[in-house]
């Protein structure tokens, strides 16, 4: 007999286990589950749903919303979030998902949510959201359930073996630098204006990024920062997600400024400075594919290699 409550101490070993066998595209490790659940700080045992039959841990559905602001005092009243579910093949067509998310959304409505997504939740979402290709089942589940498709953001990846970088780049670069425009490795009088750069022209969660990337650890030299004489305008960094030194990002330039290929040397140059640390790859798994980076990300060399669909329900 299926039953069900919420995440208690000592399911962990279980929960990832059955992640692993039921969602084999995207494995997850301890020290990962960790970070990205137990220790946000936004975690709420109760909006980790659990399946079990006779003790075996059979599904699972996590929902949370904020209890520590991104940015200011913004709690996002409104909004809760579904990053992750699933349930164990043979368990699948008995209602098992659909009693879980029940309780998810009670757990969020309780919480005075009326709008939940899934899955664009910042910090620590684990993908952007439903992969139909990888999960149809999952989609198709969703969209049953009455969420919506809002957008589409794709994950791409660029080889880096042979990779060199054009000499067009150096010459583009001795341009805007003759116009007072500077490229360099990140130092510590840089840290707090690319962090503000990085909350005001884009979003909190990549001065997030950037601050929590060098409290643990990962090398300044691997933050770019373009300056238009003393004024920060660009900004590009890897290695800063779960110390993963193939994984780029993020990354991003003043619109005000864009249509000089600022872009595209900040790009090209931490491209360069990663393979010679030895990554033979660069990746990330957030942009729009028709937005001036996703038109940037194709003309040097990045191809999509997934599509993720970030859904919505009102409650």
């Amino acid at each position: 007999m299926v039953t069900y409550r919420h995440y208690q101490s000592g399911d962990e070993q279980a929960l990832i286990d059955l992640w692993n066998e039921c969602l084999p595209q995207d494995p997850i490790h301890m020290k990962r589950f960790r970070n990205t659940v137990l220790l946000d700080a936004n975690f709420d045992p109760e909006g980790l749903r659990i399946a079990s039959d006779e003790g075996q841990l059979v599904g699972c559905v996590y929902a949370i919303r904020r209890l520590l602001p991104m940015t200011g005092a913004d709690l996002e009243p409104d909004n809760g979030w579904i990053t992750f579910f699933f349930v164990k093949p043979g368990y699948r067509q008995k209602e098992v998902a659909t009693r879980l998310f029940d309780e998810a959304e009670d757990f969020l409505k309780n919480a005075g949510r009326s709008t939940i997504f899934f899955a664009s939740y910042a910090p620590n979402y684990i993908l952007p959201g439903i992969d139909e290709k990888a999960y149809p089942r999952g989609y198709a589940f969703l969209q049953k359930r009455g969420y919506k498709r809002q957008y589409s953001p794709v994950a791409m990846d660029k080889s880096l073996v042979g990779y060199e970088k054009p000499k067009v780049i150096d010459e583009l670069k001795m341009t805007r630098e003759s116009e007072g425009y500077t490229f360099t490795r990140a130092r510590e009088k840089d840290l707090y204006e690319a962090i503000s750069f990085a909350n005001e022209k884009f979003n909190p969660d990549w001065g997030r990024a950037i601050r929590e990337g060098v409290l643990h650890g990962i090398p300044m030299e691997r933050i770019f920062v373009a300056r238009h004489f003393d004024r920060v305008v660009g900004f590009c960094m890897y290695g800063a997600y779960d110390g993963v030194i193939e994984r780029f990002g993020p990354f991003g330039v003043d619109e005000t400024e864009q249509g000089k290929g600022l872009g595209k040397i900040l790009l090209h140059e931490c491209l360069q400075v990663m393979k010679s640390e030895g990554a033979h790859g660069a990746w990330f798994l957030w942009t729009s594919e028709t937005s001036s980076a996703g038109y940037l990300y194709k003309k040097s060399g990045f191809h999509v290699s997934r599509t993720f669909h970030v859904m919505k329900r009102e409650i």
